[in-house]
């Protein structure tokens, strides 16, 4: 998505200093926080925070006003917004996984604000997955610390799949915003070849996201189930994997155990595509909640199969990011460095 600059912001010690908002936009839940930028030689904070169901409001305006009612204090004029999708010239998202129209140029005209930003919600991720505390990441191979220091690739399944890629260069970092979720899936076995057949006989194109996400994973399921002729159990992600954990379902299990190949191959594939070095964080919704099958999945098998390129892989760390708020903190640090010229590092 190209960043979209809807106002000039405002310049000088006093623009630095003020509180903003920081919205993190996913097709289920809209996270807002209210942040204070701190002091340079201090990390970003969240002063205020709540999470809101995207289908309980008309759009994200209303979402937004209701959040400032509930704050003390100055009212607060500035803020960011990290979003899937693609933005037009006039400011307008273009995303699959919303239920209602974005546009922050609609916001900020009514809500007045002096400064409103957009940015792409793997790209403000990718400004704070790399920074977060050792204790909130959980290794699932390679080495510790990355034999060099390169491009780091954050992806994640939620209600779609996004993944954006942070480059070192000098004193503040690139990062490569992607859609790699509406790349085509590539299957890696039989059954994953018989599920793309079967899902090819409705569809052109079978993106990455339409498997590696949580209505993926009830596509697969559903799939899976018309293969084998069997009546549907589950109507949702959250009752299959329940399922599958727990071990009451076995076409459940067989699903979630799909789901993770899948993503490990897929994983695999974009560490080759965008040269990843620096290491592999895996955030969105639905990882934390399968943590314990995810370990004892496929994922790292399937990850390293990738035949001469297995050492390569190897000496990438990849983790699975447990913080809640990345988003948020992420497209803070970003709309800081946009004001700064620099990141605000955590």
């Amino acid at each position: 998505m190209d960043v979209v600059a809807l106002i000039e912001p405002a310049t000088g010690s006093d623009a630095l200093n003020v509180p903003f908002v920081a919205a993190d936009v996913g097709g289920t839940h809209v996270r807002i926080g209210l942040i204070h930028p701190g002091d340079g030689t201090q990390p970003v904070r969240i002063l205020q925070y709540r999470k809101y169901a995207c289908a309980q409001y008309p759009g994200l305006t209303e979402i937004f006003a209701e959040f400032l009612s509930g704050l003390d204090g100055e009212p607060v004029r500035r803020g960011v917004i990290a979003s899937a999708g693609y933005a037009l010239e006039d400011g307008t998202v273009i995303t699959t996984n919303l239920p209602w129209r974005l546009s922050p140029r609609d916001i900020r005209e009514r809500l007045e604000f002096l400064d409103l930003r957009l940015v792409n919600d793997f790209e403000a991720v990718a400004h704070a997955a790399a920074l977060v505390d050792a204790s909130q990441v959980l290794q699932l191979t390679g080495p510790d610390t990355p034999p060099t220091r390169g491009p780091t690739l954050v992806l994640g399944p939620g209600t779609g799949l996004g993944a954006a890629v942070w480059i070192p260069a000098g004193k503040r970092p690139v990062v490569l915003p992607t859609e790699a979720g509406q790349a085509a899936l590539t299957p890696g076995n039989a059954i994953e070849i018989a599920l793309l057949t079967e899902m090819l006989k409705t569809r052109s194109h079978v993106p990455v996201e339409h498997a590696l996400s949580g209505p993926g994973l009830l596509n697969l399921y559903t799939t899976l189930c018309s293969l084998r002729a069997v009546e549907l159990t589950f109507a949702t992600p959250g009752e299959i994997s329940a399922a599958a954990m727990d071990g009451s379902d076995a076409l459940a299990r067989e699903t979630l155990e799909i789901f993770c190949g899948l993503l490990g191959s897929t994983v695999g594939d974009m560490a080759l595509l965008y040269g990843v070095q620096g290491g592999i964080y895996l955030a969105g919704g639905i990882l934390p909640q399968i943590r314990e099958f995810l370990i004892h999945s496929s994922f790292v098998e399937r990850f390293l199969d990738k035949g001469p390129m297995r050492a390569a892989l190897e000496r990438i760390p990849v983790r699975l990011v447990e913080h809640g708020q990345l988003g948020v903190i992420g497209a803070a640090n970003w709309y800081l460095g946009l004001r700064e010229g620099g990141v605000v590092e955590l």
